[in-house]
């Protein structure tokens, strides 16, 4: 596992984690890690476990033993204020299917009080969102789908933000819209973003990367 070491003040810190599915190697044994501001790459090969690993951080995945502690709030102790802290979704998953893509992203906005609705509105421009976001879920395309959880995950005011291979079923304009939120969004002062990806981002030279996690975990 290499690591850089945060330069900012830490947003996430994970101490002694351990996580495996039943019958399976673990993910991570007694695995310390802190996250600063800025981006940081979760990176490894495809079935390396870098989903699993965000639904951990995520807080998604109650049965991972060790502390996590974002924003000052820790998961075991207020796990419901910990999941506020941190945005992370699938717009793919069926309970969002019935849903048109305007009120799932409102079910994705509660409770984020820094939401930015005007940066919403523009990254629904910029993926070519507009006609789309009042159909139901279940007739958007994939690109689309994930469009619709990326826009609403970069306008988030969240302290963490979770980003899942975000450049998968997208077009090249919308790779692009994508990049530039992100390079924007990482200047913000208290807020961190963690990319899982199979590429090291080499292409994106507007987003700096604040340190590199990489899978297997050593």
């Amino acid at each position: 596992m290499h690591m850089n070491a945060p330069t900012s003040p830490a947003i996430l810190q994970l101490h002694d984690l351990g996580f495996s599915y039943p019958g399976q190697p673990a993910l991570a044994t007694g695995w310390c890690a802190s996250l600063g501001e800025g981006v940081t790459l979760l990176h490894g090969d495809t079935g390396s476990g870098k989903s699993t690993l965000l639904r951990v951080i995520a807080g998604a995945l109650p049965s991972a033993s060790g502390t996590l502690t974002l924003a000052g709030v820790r998961l075991d102790a207020e796990p419901e204020a910990y999941r506020r802290n941190v945005f992370f979704c699938d717009p793919a998953a069926e309970a969002f299917d019935q849903l048109t893509a305007r009120a799932c992203t409102a079910t994705l906005r509660e409770g984020d009080a820094g939401f930015d609705a005007a940066l919403w509105q523009a990254l629904v421009e910029g993926f070519s969102l507009a006609p789309h976001i009042e159909k139901p879920m279940y007739m958007l395309s994939t690109g689309s789908k994930r469009k619709v959880g990326l826009a609403a995950a970069l306008a988030s005011g969240r302290p963490l933000v979770l980003l899942d291979e975000p450049e998968g079923a997208l077009d090249a304009r919308s790779i692009g819209c994508l990049w530039q939120a992100v390079a924007s969004r990482a200047g913000r002062a208290g807020h961190a973003i963690v990319i899982a990806s199979s590429a090291r981002l080499d292409h994106v030279p507007k987003v700096p990367l604040a340190g590199c996690i990489e899978l297997p975990l050593r």
